[in-house]
């Protein structure tokens, strides 16, 4: 069962409120621009800030890769069973996954960060391998038994700092995407102007839009005025 995250949370004196949108489960043809004038369009105010989950923008930017259509190569096998697996998600730990990284990233690159990563490993230092291949190979998503968008690889998203300029453009607030899980993982993959990313980051850890079939890729951040 999904703990359930509080509506209102403080930070540095101020309270903000956090308002979940539920969609559909976004994926092609879907148009990320027409999701949101559907969902938020109506509810946005001046002064709120728009988080969308990383993963609902690459899925409605086509970068799903059926499970099936991968064959990964004897490499992608070996690095994946070196990869520390994680209580909660796949990230590089199939062949599926890090053969897309491979795709992704360049074959050289991630040979090159798996030979820093296991020098990390040796040496008890993490995350040497993603500061050689690049986030585009941590924002890689598997496909899990369990949330949305099975039986798909999903991508990074395509240059989310742009999109985020275009969106908050359209929608006149500020945009973010981010990458947050369960386990403490929270990442800003982009975000428009007007975003302050230390105030986004403390009210986004506790991943308030959830992590699994709660439909909830997409959150209003709203600060609430002083009493």
């Amino acid at each position: 069962m999904q703990k359930i995250k509080p509506a209102i949370v403080q930070f540095e004196g101020n309270c903000y409120l956090r308002i979940p949108i539920r969609t559909h489960e976004i994926k092609p043809p879907d148009d990320l621009k027409d999701v949101l004038l559907r969902y938020v369009s109506g509810l946005v105010r001046p002064g709120d800030l728009l988080v969308l989950s990383s993963k609902a923008v690459a899925a409605a930017q086509g970068r799903l890769i059926p499970s099936k259509e991968i064959k990964p190569r004897k490499l992608a096998r070996f690095l994946a069973n070196k990869v520390t697996k994680t209580p909660y998600g796949i990230g590089l730990g199939s062949p599926e996954t890090m053969e897309m990284a491979i795709r992704e990233c360049g074959f050289w690159r991630i040979l090159l960060a798996s030979f820093f990563g296991l020098i990390g490993k040796l040496f008890k230092i993490k995350g040497l391998f993603y500061v050689i291949a690049g986030r585009q190979a941590a924002w890689i998503d598997g496909d899990a038994p369990y949330g949305v968008l099975r039986g798909y690889v999903v991508l990074g998203p395509k240059a989310p700092v742009k999109t985020c300029e275009e969106l908050s453009e359209l929608l006149r607030v500020p945009v973010a995407i981010m990458d947050v899980n369960d386990i403490g993982g929270c990442e800003i993959c982009g975000a428009s102007s007007g975003v302050s990313k230390e105030v986004l980051l403390a009210l986004m850890r506790d991943n308030p839009l959830g992590q699994d079939v709660e439909y909830t890729p997409i959150g209003i951040i709203r600060k609430l005025p002083k009493q």
